[in-house]
């Protein structure tokens, strides 16, 4: 008699889910979005198609301790690092829309100073173009430099402080928190409010390496 129920019993339960990359990173969901898009909490940045080999650099700074944040520390403690490639590559894979640009809360002439910043850069005060390094499109490079729309004002000024007061780091030389180390408060504001209320462009993913050179070496993008 208990060959049965035993039966009956195995016939009810539910199915072990795909062992795929998608249902493995969907612990990621709850802060990143279900297709790492993003979601509403403006500190928790999208990752979807972003260049592999930034988030591979992003997780496993993570890991190691070099950037901090500890739900993200303790999350990836103990992943390898072929498998946070793995995480990275799916990632990048994807290219769900980007959200509505942000309504700008501040004046026409900050808006002018973040456009003039990002596209032009400031020569004397030795900080070089968003685009010479980000793309003329601000959609990054492969493998390790990232587009920059897309982002909420607060996660932009959070990262360019964090740059800027070396709490964020990355391989040397470390040319983002040298550049950062050229911006004033002002400067940060700008730059947020111009890139969050840039539209998407049609094409939104990364260039391939190479196609076009940087303004100095990056420690994050090897030549």
């Amino acid at each position: 008699m208990l060959v049965p129920v035993f039966t009956a019993a195995r016939a009810q339960s539910p199915e072990a889910p795909p062992d795929t990359m998608a249902e493995r990173v969907l612990a990621c969901a709850p802060c990143h979005g279900a297709q790492g898009e993003g979601t509403r909490d403006p500190y928790f940045p999208r990752l979807a198609g972003k260049p592999a080999g930034y988030l591979a650099n992003q997780v496993i700074a993570f890991r190691n301790g070099r950037r901090h944040y500890p739900p993200m520390n303790y999350l990836l403690e103990f992943l390898p690092p072929d498998y946070l490639k793995e995480m990275a590559e799916y990632f990048a894979s994807l290219n769900p829309p980007l959200p509505p640009p942000a309504t700008p809360a501040v004046g026409e002439d900050v808006l002018n100073l973040g456009k003039t910043l990002v596209t032009q850069g400031d020569a004397a005060r030795n900080i070089p173009a968003c685009v010479s390094c980000h793309g003329p499109s601000l959609t990054g490079m492969e493998p390790g430099i990232p587009g920059l729309l897309g982002l909420r004002p607060n996660y932009i000024s959070a990262q360019l402080g964090a740059w800027r007061y070396g709490t964020r780091t990355a391989l040397a030389p470390d040319c983002m928190q040298i550049v950062a180390g050229h911006l004033t408060e002002a400067d940060v504001t700008a730059i947020t409010a111009w890139l969050s209320s840039r539209p998407a462009p049609e094409n939104r993913r990364s260039v391939p390496k190479g196609t076009y050179a940087l303004p100095f070496a990056c420690g994050s993008q090897p030549q």
